[in-house]
């Protein structure tokens, strides 16, 4: 559906449309950073998470993105999500879920495995193990296919200065983004990255196996185009929904700044494509000095404005700043809902500690309104008083939680 042909009433209000929803409902933690054990089941409304800092509700948001192809929110090694305070094989975490789709319920699971124990099915990182990924009971080739079962975004306080920090970050959140529109998305950045990876190896040692780096560089050149049009696409629809929508967070503007990106609009993506792997190949003698590969859509940048004011997000305000975040995110989860008929799980750490109670009520009123499972984390559980009777309610306490009250 394009999005030039939806009006505001559909962006906004007409939402009985797309019924269909992604929700976790039943979550089962082992050994995961503080949780030697967690077991918790939801009804699929949106679920609050109080507690003071520290308490582990943060853990719990970083074990739902690992449903989610990458790295999780904190982009941790898997090492480093063992248990606190564990070691051995024993001891290495896992999550499993259950996930409602409009499909029906599908199981799902993740685990850091060593490097050891299995060779097949399981995607290795970098030597200090695997993850293991399991759809059904069947194991995946990677994670990708967790793109084709729910979209998973979220927000974070490290977050809030994404406008200001590497353009890694945007890139990654862009990506995050494209995952929910085009599932294989995923798929075609982890072979671009891997085969980047071996031409940098290449010509790092020096190997000169011309035929080899050909056939690198082809397949890296037909992925960045795969590539750079599903974030055009993206880009494009996510501009038209904020130009359609109203409502106390501003609306952003967001262009990208990248090569490949850019040549799209210049010609015919076969011509694009052999024009990379052009630049690709006149770059080797370059590209193995500096030790790495210099052109390709693993340097694109996401840009922001702030419509209202005109003005770069970076040079905003940190609660203006915080504000567009969440305006994409709720302009993507709407796109999400409907291209795919179902709303994407969103993960929201303590999202509601700088908004004003106008901003606040919005953000509450758009989750319901749009039927999303949002996971919401606060210290102070009086900032989610316009979520009583429509959320579940637990408390986080010492690596335990407990259903509360509504």
């Amino acid at each position: 559906m394009r999005v030039a042909a939806l009006s505001e009433a559909v962006l906004r209000d007409d939402l009985a449309a797309w019924r269909g929803r992604s929700a976790v409902t039943r979550l089962v933690l082992t050994n995961f950073r503080c949780y030697d054990r967690l077991r918790l089941a939801s009804d699929g409304r949106p679920v609050v998470l109080t507690g003071p800092n520290g308490a582990g509700k943060t853990n719990l948001l970083e074990a739902l993105s690992l449903l989610a192809p990458g790295r999780g929110l904190r982009r941790a090694r898997l090492e480093e999500i063992d248990r606190r305070g564990a070691a051995g094989p024993g001891n290495r975490w896992a999550v499993a879920a259950t996930i409602e789709t409009p499909e029906g319920l599908i199981e799902i699971g993740t685990a850091h495995e060593a490097a050891s124990e299995t060779a097949r099915d399981i995607e290795t990182e970098a030597g200090r193990g695997r993850r293991a990924v399991r759809v059904d009971g069947a194991a995946a080739r990677g994670q990708a296919p967790l793109a084709a079962v729910a979209t998973i975004a979220w927000l974070t306080p490290e977050m809030d200065r994404l406008f200001l920090e590497a353009s890694s970050d945007r890139r990654r959140f862009l990506d995050r983004l494209v995952y929910g529109h085009q599932p294989g998305h995923a798929s075609r950045v982890a072979a671009y990255e891997q085969a980047m990876r071996e031409r940098n190896r290449l010509l790092r040692e020096r190997l000169g196996d011309s035929a080899w780096l050909d056939a690198l560089e082809q397949r890296m050149a037909e992925e960045s185009v795969a590539i750079a049009a599903a974030r055009n696409d993206v880009v494009a629809r996510l501009n038209g929904a904020m130009a359609l929508t109203e409502g106390p967070f501003p609306r952003a503007g967001l262009a990208l700044d990248g090569m490949v990106e850019g040549w799209l609009g210049d010609g015919p993506a076969l011509a694009v494509e052999e024009r990379l792997r052009a630049a690709l190949r006149a770059a080797r003698p370059e590209d193995a000095a500096a030790g790495r590969t210099g052109a390709g859509p693993h340097r694109t940048d996401l840009a922001a404005r702030h419509l209202e004011k005109d003005r770069p997000a970076g040079e905003c305000s940190t609660g203006e700043q915080k504000a567009l975040l969440i305006s994409i995110v709720l302009a993507d989860a709407r796109l999400v809902a409907m291209q795919s008929g179902a709303t994407p799980i969103l993960l929201l750490d303590e999202v509601a500690a700088h908004l004003d109670g106008r901003r606040r009520a919005a953000l509450f009123d758009e989750l319901c309104a749009l039927g999303a499972q949002a996971w919401l984390t606060g210290t102070d559980r009086s900032l989610f008083a316009g979520l009583e009777g429509r959320a579940q309610f637990f408390g986080v306490a010492d690596a335990a939680i407990r259903p509360e009250a509504a």
